[in-house]
């Protein structure tokens, strides 16, 4: 099964402090949404509310179009999956997995036949006999997940779930959950403060800062056309270069460039769009120092213009200047946001 979700107007505060202002939230049947943001900046309240172990002090939630402000967890269509996988360890991988369809009195026959066609969803069907701690950590994370989506919810919940592995696992388990989505069609809803991971599985991404949505779209167009300075800082390493109108172009710390803003501003530009060719003149730079990162150099420039700066480009094998070289500094893609 799956549901859409609106969330309208949610203040949360607590005592003096407020953790989310005035949330406006909607979120497509099937969609698998993450909130994306520093530590302290509301996602895992927002999600909290949405499972309904936190009543916002404002607003109203729904699901499916019901309304669930003041619905306990237990009788909400939504399962949480935790960083902790929360497993049993004195049960059996299948047991696990079946508790929560023996929590709502299905019978033993079909909670074991639904618990191993979860298991199986995840890869697991000949361990269904083991116990937790005779998995790996991926294989613990898989179980967590099948007995999330065991009760058949409307909305799946995930709380950081996969923090806890190693970066090789972590993608490895980034991939298999977002194909698992496809399939059962679920709607997710995913807290993570991992850029890379929310690119990587992300339908739509929300990006939260301070309690307040910053920027709201697919991963390609927060990363290619953020709304704020904040998000494209949080979305990646930008550049960052003042900017102010000058005649037909812009004036900034390297001189006269040819851009088209009409206040002041910010080009931001991202290392890889940055080089030794490109649509934009930077100016000459001078390569102060270098390091391989296997498919790219990542380089710092300094420019003859502005020696208190530093601009940081990932040039392809093979254009990489001597250090200390001076070169003609080049840009692609500018995005010119409002100065904060």
């Amino acid at each position: 099964m799956t549901a859409d979700v609106a969330v309208q107007s949610v203040r949360q505060t607590f005592n003096t402090f407020t953790a989310l202002h005035r949330i406006d939230l909607e979120i497509a049947a099937g969609e698998f949404v993450v909130l994306l943001g520093p530590s302290g900046c509301g996602k895992t309240t927002l999600l909290s509310i949405l499972g309904g172990f936190l009543t916002p002090t404002e607003g109203r939630v729904l699901i499916g179009g019901r309304d669930m402000t003041h619905v306990a967890p237990k009788d909400r269509p939504t399962t949480t999956m935790f960083q902790d996988y929360a497993l049993f360890p004195h049960m059996s991988l299948r047991d696990n997995v079946a508790f929560g369809p023996r929590m709502r009195g299905s019978g033993r026959g079909d909670r074991n036949r639904r618990a191993e066609e979860m298991l199986a969803l995840v890869g697991l069907a000949d361990k269904a006999g083991r116990r937790p701690h005779e998995l790996s950590g991926g294989q613990r994370q898989r179980v967590a997940l099948a007995r999330a989506l065991a009760v058949d919810p409307d909305v799946l919940l995930l709380d950081e779930p996969l923090g806890a592995l190693d970066l090789k696992l972590r993608r490895q388990m980034q991939e298999e959950l977002k194909a698992i989505q496809r399939k059962v069609g679920t709607t997710f809803v995913h807290v993570t403060h991992d850029q890379e991971e929310a690119m990587a599985i992300a339908d739509r991404i929300v990006v939260m800062n301070e309690g307040r949505i910053e920027d709201l779209g697919t991963p390609q167009k927060i990363y290619l056309e953020p709304r704020s300075l904040f998000s494209a800082g949080f979305m990646g390493e930008v550049n960052r270069i003042p900017v102010r109108p000058a005649g037909q172009g812009a004036e900034s710390a390297l001189g006269p460039l040819a851009l088209t803003t009409d206040k002041p501003g910010t080009l931001c530009l991202r290392p890889e769009n940055v080089g030794l060719k490109g649509s934009l003149a930077l100016g000459p730079a001078r390569l102060t120092d270098a390091a391989f990162f296997g498919t790219y150099h990542r380089c710092h420039f300094t420019p003859v213009a502005a020696p208190d700066m530093q601009i940081v480009a990932h040039l392809p094998l093979g254009d990489l200047p001597e250090t200390g070289a001076e070169v003609a500094l080049w840009g692609t893609n500018p995005m010119i946001l409002e100065a904060a």
